[in-house]
């Protein structure tokens, strides 16, 4: 397992069919990027064809790198090889942490963990590089996802990587995240439901960096 850095914002690639906005929507949100606060961009888009997907996974993979973010792909170990991205990230249901873990050498591997302790510790000893709670708050993205309660991301901080937290975080509930325990926090519908992504982008990366400079 690598010694993984993971702190700031998370953002995670809205569903989208139209590839054209699709696009232009993540670069709007990467504009705000070389200001800090950000920890990884996700590609994820269940509304792509898989040539689109290919195609976005590129596209992002070269845009991520311009601007100095790491590019994770979503469920998708062959995906990940192909546009040579930074990592994957895999759900509970999605299987073969230890596989992925075997065919990514080298590259950040994250799962997601939901509400379940047990579960992180599992994909650590996998081989996972950072693990994701969540929802922590209802989510517009999934409503009927299991919640994770704020105190686990301090029950958590044992397993000794990097923590996600994940579902309904906002400008209004980013700090009591952050001050729970979590190194990151991921985002979709709170970016980019925004009618100015980049300025929401902004503010959410400012709003982490002060939130953990206001820690004591």
């Amino acid at each position: 397992m690598r010694a993984l850095k993971l702190h700031g914002l998370y953002v995670i690639t809205p569903d989208d069919a139209d590839g054209a906005r699709f696009l232009a929507r993540v670069s709007q949100a990467l504009e705000s990027s070389n200001l800090g606060g950000w920890a990884a961009l996700q590609y994820r888009n269940k509304l792509a064809t898989p040539a689109q997907r290919l195609a976005q996974a590129h596209a992002l993979t070269a845009l991520a790198r311009h601007h100095g973010i790491p590019i994770i792909i979503n469920d998708d170990v062959e995906l990940a090889l192909r546009v040579q991205a930074d990592g994957v990230h895999l759900g509970r249901l999605d299987g073969g942490l230890a596989e992925a873990r075997r065919r990514l050498p080298g590259r950040v591997l994250g799962a997601s963990c939901h509400d379940s302790l047990a579960a992180a510790r599992a994909a650590v000893a996998a081989g996972a590089d950072y693990v994701a709670f969540g929802a922590v708050y209802a989510s517009r993205t999934k409503p009927a996802a299991v919640r994770a309660p704020l105190a686990l991301f301090r029950d958590a901080r044992s397993l000794g990587v990097p923590l996600v937290a994940i579902g309904g975080i906002d400008e209004g509930n980013a700090e009591a995240v952050i001050r729970a325990g979590a190194d990151a926090i991921a985002v979709i519908s709170a970016l980019f439901d925004a009618p100015d992504v980049a300025a929401r982008a902004r503010a959410l990366a400012n709003l982490f960096n002060h939130s953990r400079s206001a820690t004591p």
